[in-house]
């Protein structure tokens, strides 16, 4: 049961590997709680495997292009308006692309999908449990141990207040965490149903774990966290070909958006099933004194204005919040959407580097999914949900900035890696493109 497949989580298809493996899904397991220890241990997982494969990880094309792309980050910041601050934030970027490109190759198989997966729901239990001791009990804690090493800090009542935000610094970015956590956690909850089995304990575990995860999720407050919850569920439907709640859904959905922004009058009717927490946040009515200077179409228009004067090389990394407090007199770390931000700071050509290859590794794992006929259908359906997760992020950075948070952007990365490990390791053993040299 749950026990016996967090023994087969240590299990690498490859003997040589088995300590990387090791060490990267223990500090998975810790890297919620201990972000800073959670990262060397997988850091240490792909320099190890840098130093066994380093002619195949050089070798394959998305590493290269990764390296252009650093490249053109590197030439960016030489030519920005603020040196330091352009190159002390290549840290936000630079460090990834190696763990990147080292876990890419010791990830392989569907199989260790499914085991981080496993480690990823385990490991949000203690989150989701000090969200709610936020909100409802006022938890309020703050540890820290060597600075990094482990630092704690709930605030009681939610940051901002009202909003769950356990031990992340504001709820959006709790949100972001939690949209992962309930979309593979529904994945594996899908496979276990799909199995059928008896008296089976991961079932009730991931059913328990799935509605708390999407609980804390509505409680966080985030517009962008609700959207993402909705169309995991409404994806996973659609995978499975049930109609009737994909009807559901669409039904829901619809008469939350008519509660929020109809006419007045028709608006009244559905206000009367739609609870009030939801339609006045998604039309703003929760806050309405907030400063122009906040909104997103403010944000969005001047990100795009400094796009366009320095089309070429931007105006460097870290340099919107700067340029946004001297015009609109306001703290703003960033313009709430990742696209824009780096057009903005680093310049059209090396943004569309970057899209270009998120659009890579988008479209090889489609294509795995539709041409790998061999594969059972519960391996599908994990596969499924990595790309679910790796769309659901590009949305929500369309709507906000995942960059600057540790917990985030790392496990962001660690979903590219795990997508493209599996997409390259089938291509060499299957031929379903041309194989590595």
């Amino acid at each position: 049961m749950l026990g016996a497949s967090l023994k087969l989580a240590f299990d690498h298809p490859n003997p040589q590997s088995q300590f990387a493996w090791n060490s990267c899904q223990i500090g998975l397991l810790i890297f919620p709680l201990a972000p800073f220890l959670g990262f060397v241990a997988m850091a240490l997982a792909a320099l190890i495997t840098w130093l066994q494969k380093s002619r195949t990880i050089i070798r394959r094309p998305i590493n290269r292009g990764f390296a252009l792309f650093t490249l053109f980050l590197v030439i960016t910041s030489g030519f920005a308006t603020n040196q330091t601050d352009a190159f002390l934030g290549l840290f936000n970027l630079v460090p990834y692309f190696f763990v990147f490109a080292g876990l890419n190759s010791l990830i392989q198989t569907i199989a260790q999908l499914r085991h981080i997966a496993w480690i990823l729901v385990i490991g949000a239990v203690p989150v989701i449990i000090m969200g709610f001791g936020q909100l409802f009990l006022a938890w309020a804690l703050k540890l820290q141990f060597l600075w990094i090493v482990l630092d704690w800090a709930i605030a009681p009542g939610g940051e901002p207040p009202g909003r769950m935000a356990a031990l992340f610094m504001h709820a959006n970015l709790l949100a972001a965490y939690l949209a992962i956590v309930f979309t593979v956690g529904l994945g594996l909850l899908l496979e276990q149903w799909q199995l059928k089995k008896k008296k089976n304990s991961q079932l009730y575990f991931l059913a328990l774990t799935v509605i708390a995860s999407f609980a804390a999720l509505i409680l966080t407050n985030s517009r962008n966290g609700w959207a993402i919850a909705i169309i995991a569920c409404l994806a996973y439907a659609l995978y499975q070909g049930w109609r009737i709640l994909v009807g559901s859904v669409v039904a829901v959905v619809t008469t939350t958006l008519l509660a929020a922004f109809a006419p007045s009058p028709i608006a009244q009717i559905f206000r009367r099933v739609v609870p009030a927490f939801f339609w006045a946040r998604l039309n703003d009515e929760m806050y309405p004194d907030r400063p122009v200077a906040l909104m997103r179409k403010t944000q969005w228009e001047f990100a795009w204005s400094l796009a366009q004067q320095h089309p070429f090389t931007g105006w460097g990394l870290r340099s919107f919040s700067a340029l946004y407090k001297a015009k609109m007199h306001i703290d703003l770390g960033h313009p709430h959407n990742l696209f824009l931000m780096l057009s903005a700071e680093t310049g059209f050509p090396t943004t569309l580097v970057f899209c270009a290859l998120l659009a890579w590794i988008l479209i090889a794992g489609i294509q795995f999914l539709r041409q790998s006929n061999y594969l059972p259908k519960t391996d599908k359906l994990i596969f499924f949900s990595y790309l679910l997760v790796f769309g659901q992020w590009i949305l929500f950075n369309t709507v906000d900035v995942t960059l600057f948070d540790f917990r985030v952007n790392t496990l962001s990365w660690l979903f590219l890696s795990a997508i493209c490990g599996v997409v390259f390791h089938s291509h060499q053993n299957y031929k379903l493109s041309p194989n590595e040299n």
